[in-house]
């Protein structure tokens, strides 16, 4: 923010001296001993003018801490502070001025444009620059009303530059109107001239050091620290007691790494401001910028200990706690204060955005633990299913182990219901920062990816970004993964339609729209998916190397497709397709001759099924599944009434509503031994020998597995 330099006025009844060290205390950014200064003027000379400084005092003390005060609230206290002072001599315009100020930072662009026209209202017309009784009152008003079009790091060049210029030709010898107008060009990010206009200020005022701290600043700013030093150096030479110009020394060579000339030179500014509290926090958010975060906590425990009436202190310290990426309980802890002391309205934007991202880092495990809890339960679901299958003695020496599994899953709920409230509010957190004024698309945007990476699918956040404009291809894909994740496949459906309509060459949008597809129709029986992962197929065609994964999921349901419908040959032109996708890929080039082997096996060509399954050995000799699959061939062929086999099995596979499931597969664990169920959900086969588990799945339901027993039926129920 560009700082505003406040100039005196002759006004009658007030002691100079009075005014010239309430001027200098607002320089050296002892705001609240330049108010009470101010308050005494108030008090014992009141005047339109003491008014108009108190305001500007108030508004220069909101600038130096935003990360402390309220904008709401020192607005407020400005507006008032300007109104009194208009209530004393409503000709004056600079409090009208100031009240364009405030409005501006409030968003009221009208009331602004309403106030500065009233303001040049008692500007009386000139022809010539001579007839004015008091150029250098006129000017300095309109410099002011330029410098009202300032919010934060904005301006408005349109309109404050004609004002500046105005009251340049008014008054050419105007030092706080050259410091504006640089400060106008540096925001327009025009830096010479912002020089050229500080330097002009600087001639004109040889003794004061305001224009070389702005120039220092400005190669600061830059990352030229070194170039900053000799102008901070020279307001020092100007002005020993500057206290400013030391603690921007102080955080130049903090950022330098020079850690023992950045004390020394806040010690000083810390003398200078008689270590009072105002002139320590200044130091603690200089500390802050400089990414000191481990002293400014240190600091503002200090403070506590003298102060703990400043409760707003927790907001910098939780901050810090964030930015040195550990303590994120001792940040929440801080957070937590502040949101338990602060009443509403003094609760800031950065506040919310900080909770909510404290809160995403300290549950950062969420999702992992959740990967843990399922699989807990799936071990829990297994145990019950063998338990079941127990009976005698085995059951009653099972059933201790049943403890340890159910504190286990006990455990993880309990924690995870923990992260879960947290997070809950670390969402409500992130909603309350992105609609603090304007919507912020992108802490939506940032929300949203926190919803998604913490298997909330929230895909209605995700569609408001689309209502903002921001309909990238990886936000459009968001939302149909979010349906997709939370199986609402019709929904997903659509959206992946509009993605590829709208981005025809995005290829993720078209992988994701066969896989949904597939989703709808487990079975393959509707036919559905096929054609979607056809048009994958052709689109990742055009660089096999790039979307080498793309055209391995293509083939892979494909050949799975055509084995559905019996079309062996098409299922084989597939998978030889997929071997030769990339030679070296062992990996792929095995699954592909495994599909090849399992197709011949359920076809009855035990000859081909083996000599795929000794293409397998042939890379990796010591495949365990491919060895037993080769001896279970041997036996099947060494039999000559398989059905007598001692080890054949036969059983039906249901959902739990009871109906039959159609093309379950069951198979033996780590082997090729493998069986679909019919239209009835029955099937039938031989087991190989030491077959110790059997592996029931079907698509779109919970695979399960079955402990093999000397029993030689084995129903089953799928859950969706």
């Amino acid at each position: 923010m560009i700082v505003a330099v406040l100039i005196l006025f002759s006004i009658s009844g007030l002691k100079a001296q009075s005014l010239e060290e309430a001027v200098t205390a607002t320089n050296n950014e002892q705001y609240d001993k330049a108010d009470q200064i101010l308050q005494a003027l108030a008090k014992s000379a009141p005047s339109s003018k003491v008014y108009y400084r108190l305001g500007e005092n108030t508004m220069l003390n909101f600038f130096s801490d935003t990360i402390s005060n309220s904008l709401k609230v020192v607005a407020a206290e400005a507006k008032e502070q300007y109104e009194k002072g208009i209530a004393l001599n409503a000709n004056d315009p600079l409090n009208y001025v100031g009240l364009a100020k405030v409005a501006m930072y409030l968003g009221d662009q009208a009331t602004a444009t309403q106030m500065r026209q009233k303001a040049k209202s008692f500007l009386p017309p000139y022809k010539k620059v001579s007839k004015i009784q008091n150029p250098k009152d006129y000017a300095y008003t309109l410099a002011k009303i330029a410098e009202s079009y300032i919010v934060f790091d904005k301006v408005d060049t349109t309109h404050a530059m004609p004002d500046i210029r105005e009251a340049l030709s008014i008054d050419e010898k105007s030092f706080e109107s050259f410091i504006i107008c640089g400060d106008l060009f540096l925001l327009v990010n025009n830096a010479s001239q912002a020089v050229r206009n500080y330097g002009r200020a600087q001639d004109l005022d040889p003794k004061s050091p305001i224009a070389n701290m702005k120039i220092g600043s400005i190669y600061f700013k830059g990352r030229s620290l070194m170039a900053a030093i000799p102008y901070y150096e020279q307001a020092i030479a100007l002005d020993k007691n500057y206290a400013p110009a030391y603690r921007e020394l102080g955080q130049l060579y903090s950022m330098a790494g020079r850690f023992a000339d950045s004390k020394k030179y806040f010690e000083t500014y810390l003398q200078l401001t008689n270590q009072n509290i105002p002139a320590k926090i200044r130091y603690v958010n200089a500390l802050f910028y400089s990414k000191n975060y481990a002293e400014v906590i240190k600091n503002v425990n200090e403070i506590f200990q003298v102060d703990k009436s400043r409760i707003y202190l927790n907001r910098i310290a939780g901050y810090s706690c964030y930015e040195q990426g550990k303590n994120y309980d001792e940040a929440l802890g801080y957070m937590n204060k502040l949101f338990e002391s602060l009443p509403a309205d003094r609760i800031l934007k950065k506040d919310y955005i900080y909770l909510a991202r404290i809160l995403m880092k300290k549950n950062a495990t969420y999702p992992k633990m959740m990967v843990e809890l399922d699989k807990a339960n799936a071990e829990l679901t297994k145990f019950h299913e063998k338990l079941e299958s127990l009976k005698g003695p085995a059951k009653e020496k099972e059933k201790p182990n049943e403890a340890p599994l159910l504190a286990k899953v006990s455990e993880l709920q309990a924690a995870a219901a923990s992260h879960e409230a947290e997070l809950t509010r670390a969402f409500g957190a992130y909603e309350k920062a992105i609609t603090f004024g304007e919507e912020d698309v992108n802490l939506l945007q940032e929300k949203a990816n926190a919803l998604y990476n913490n298997r909330k699918y929230a895909a209605e956040t995700w569609k408001r970004l689309l209502s903002k404009g921001m309909d990238s291809e990886e936000n459009m894909l968001q939302i149909g993964k979010a349906y997709y994740q939370a199986k609402d496949y019709d929904k997903a459906e659509e959206m992946f339609n509009q993605l590829n309509t709208k981005y025809p060459e995005y290829l993720p949008g078209y992988l994701y729209a066969a896989n949904n597809a597939s989703m709808k129709d487990p079975d393959a029986k509707l036919g559905i998916a096929k054609p979607k992962f056809m048009t994958l197929l052709a689109k990742a065609a055009t660089d096999s190397v790039k979307n080498f994964n793309e055209i391995y999921d293509a083939l892979r349901y494909l050949g799975y497709s055509a084995l559905q419908v019996d079309n062996y040959e098409q299922a084989k032109a597939f998978y030889l397709r997929m071997a030769n996708l990339n030679p070296n890929n062992k990996d792929v080039v095995m699954k592909a001759y495994s599909s090849m082997a399992t197709m011949y096996l359920s076809a009855g060509e035990y000859g081909r099924a083996t000599e795929y399954y000794n293409k397998i050995l042939s890379i990796d000799p010591t495949n365990a599944q491919a060895k037993a699959s080769v001896q279970y061939i041997v036996q099947l062929q060494s039999s000559a009434k398989p059905k007598a086999s001692p080890n054949e099995i036969t059983g039906m596979i249901k959902d739990e509503n009871g109906q039959p499931l159609a093309g379950a597969s069951v198979r033996v664990k780590d082997t090729a031994a493998e069986a679909w169920t019919t239209a009835k959900g029955e099937y039938k086969f031989t087991m190989p020998e030491a077959a110790a588990t059997l592996v029931i799945s079907l698509k779109g339901y919970q695979t399960i597995e079955v402990p093999v027993t000397a029993k030689r039926v084995y129903n089953a129920t799928l859950k969706k």
